[in-house]
């Protein structure tokens, strides 16, 4: 069974960094997009970065300059160095990957979530 772990949440100060890690727990045929969302009590899950297996990357306006998603495909991780956070990056984040697991003999692909890490982020 796939599993994403994530890693690396807790509390910080204003203008305080954190990184936040996720591993995918098996070895699998391919992912591709991994990537990171947030939400915020009362509010939906959102966007924050994705990165492509060839490294493409996408981010949300609010974060743009401030966070940065990368990747290791050799190790199945990914991660989200997170600077100058502020008092409303606060949320639970969670990883998500796209990966082709083989049905039936052919790839098909498959979101999965992580469990979620808690971000909070004091003024």
């Amino acid at each position: 069974q796939v599993q994403l772990v994530e890693s690396g949440g807790g509390l910080v100060q204003a203008g305080g960094s954190l990184k936040l890690s996720c591993v995918v727990s098996r070895s699998i045929f391919s992912i591709n997009t991994m990537g990171w969302y947030r939400q915020a009590p009362g509010k939906q899950r959102d966007l924050v970065a994705v990165i492509t297996s060839g490294g493409s990357t996408n981010y949300a306006d609010s974060v743009k300059g401030r966070f940065t998603i990368s990747r290791n495909n050799a190790k199945n991780t990914a991660y989200l160095q997170m600077n100058s956070l502020q008092p409303e990056d606060t949320a639970v984040y969670y990883c998500y990957a796209n990966i082709a697991i083989i049905r039936f003999g052919v790839p098909v692909p498959t979101d999965y979530w992580g469990q979620g890490t808690q971000v909070t982020v004091s003024s």
